[in-house]
């Protein structure tokens, strides 16, 4: 698939730390409640880490007690993309970022809670938060 943002692996590592290229570039994932952005609950947006893209508002962010930032529907439609994920022995929906491919985590639909049923279950680590002015 081609991204608007296409880098190689040596300009993603110049631009993001150990960790955030771990998370982002290698489909790895941060420990569970060890995340900045966890218990963030001021208003504003949500942006990819590795790009910028604008990815959630803080408006669907809710507290799913899974140990990561959760919400249950991104800021666009077609901000994130899809793929199926057979790692670690199940099947699970991951989440990427529709402008440059960065793993942000996965989806799961087990929020009835939410106006979605969704539970977009991501890693602070390859989110940004913008609070709003």
């Amino acid at each position: 698939m081609t991204f608007r943002v296409n880098k190689t692996d040596d300009e993603w590592r110049d631009i993001l730390t150990p960790m955030e290229f771990n998370v982002l570039r290698l489909a790895g994932t941060e420990r569970s409640g060890t995340g900045e952005l966890l218990n963030e609950d001021r208003p504003g947006m949500y942006h990819c880490r590795a790009c910028d893209a604008t990815l959630f508002r803080s408006t669907t962010k809710f507290d799913s007690h899974c140990g990561w930032p959760s919400f249950y529907d991104p800021d666009e439609k077609d901000a994130v993309i899809y793929v199926e994920d057979r790692s670690h022995g199940m099947v699970r929906t991951e989440v990427q970022c529709a402008n440059c491919g960065s793993h942000l985590g996965h989806v799961f639909l087990d929020a009835p809670q939410t106006p979605t049923g969704r539970r977009y279950c991501m890693n602070s680590v390859a989110l940004r938060f913008e609070p709003d002015a």
